[in-house]
């Protein structure tokens, strides 16, 4: 018995005696040193795609969400009675933020989504099936990191020169589409080329659309254009681009969001979340 409770006295001194080469318990890292670990990622990531400086964080989501209603000299007949999707090219707030949004989906590069990952940056999809079926896989891919992916139509027509039953053909039918693919139909749809009449938001509307925002500002990977005559961005504003590639531009999709995010960043502004806005 003697022997058994020296053991005994020799494990429970092991058992509490700290590791060889420890000194206690190890500590969670403060919120404090998670923020400097956080910036210290995000620097590197920056320098590694090539970008001037660190993009800028956006502030939290608004606790209350701003009322959007269609742009003046935007709306069509009986736009507010017959409560169609409103078609708008800024979200209202005093926030220096402007909304990343990305069409069509041709453009398939791996890079592209590794690089928006990296930086944290957010960004809307708006999908075109005729474009995107070959590979659905990868905007699976783009939305398990947090990206929302919507409405574009089956096949990128002017729909203004299609009947109202072939409108809501094009826009139902990939909202169809997108429950099948991606498990949600949307309630956000942006007309091809910016272009609609009211059969369009009528469709849009009896298909499950609340929203049809075009934008303010486009991005290429060699310049920007400007809706607004003074060539400047503004607070709250929708920026375009698309899934290109050398194919079709000088450039890449990483060409194209290190001039997006360059000239934001310079310019003071971040990139937030269009639907947490909406």
């Amino acid at each position: 018995m003697a022997a058994a409770s020296l053991l005994s006295s020799c494990a429970g001194s092991d058992a509490t005696r700290p590791a060889s080469g420890h000194r206690g318990p190890v500590r969670a890292p403060s919120p404090q040193g998670r923020q400097a670990a956080e910036h210290a990622r995000l620097v590197a990531a920056a320098e590694r795609w090539g970008l001037k400086r660190v993009p800028l964080t956006p502030p939290p989501p608004p606790a209350e969400k701003p009322e959007i209603t269609a742009r003046a000299g935007f709306e069509v007949s009986h736009q507010e009675d017959w409560d169609l999707p409103p078609v708008f090219t800024t979200i209202p707030t005093k926030r220096k933020i402007v909304f990343l949004t990305i069409d069509d989906g041709s453009e398939k590069d791996p890079r592209f989504l590794k690089m928006m990952q990296d930086l944290k940056i957010p960004y809307t999809a708006f999908l075109s099936d005729y474009l995107v079926k070959d590979d659905y896989g990868y905007f699976r891919r783009m939305q398990s990191y947090g990206h929302t992916l919507d409405n574009h139509t089956l096949h990128h027509p002017y729909l203004p020169g299609l009947s109202y039953e072939d409108q809501k053909h094009e826009i139902c039918g990939m909202q169809d589409i997108m429950k099948k693919q991606f498990g949600k139909r949307p309630t956000v749809f942006r007309p091809p080329y910016g272009n609609y009449n009211q059969d369009t938001l009528r469709a849009a509307k009896a298909c499950g659309i609340k929203y049809a925002p075009i934008w303010n500002e486009e991005v290429y990977v060699d310049h920007w254009e400007y809706r607004e005559d003074d060539q400047k961005m503004r607070r709250g504003d929708i920026v375009l681009t698309h899934f290109r590639g050398r194919s079709d531009w000088d450039g890449t999709m990483i060409d194209d969001m290190r001039r997006f995010l360059n000239k934001i960043t310079r310019e003071g502004y971040a990139v937030a979340r269009l639907e947490d806005y909406l």
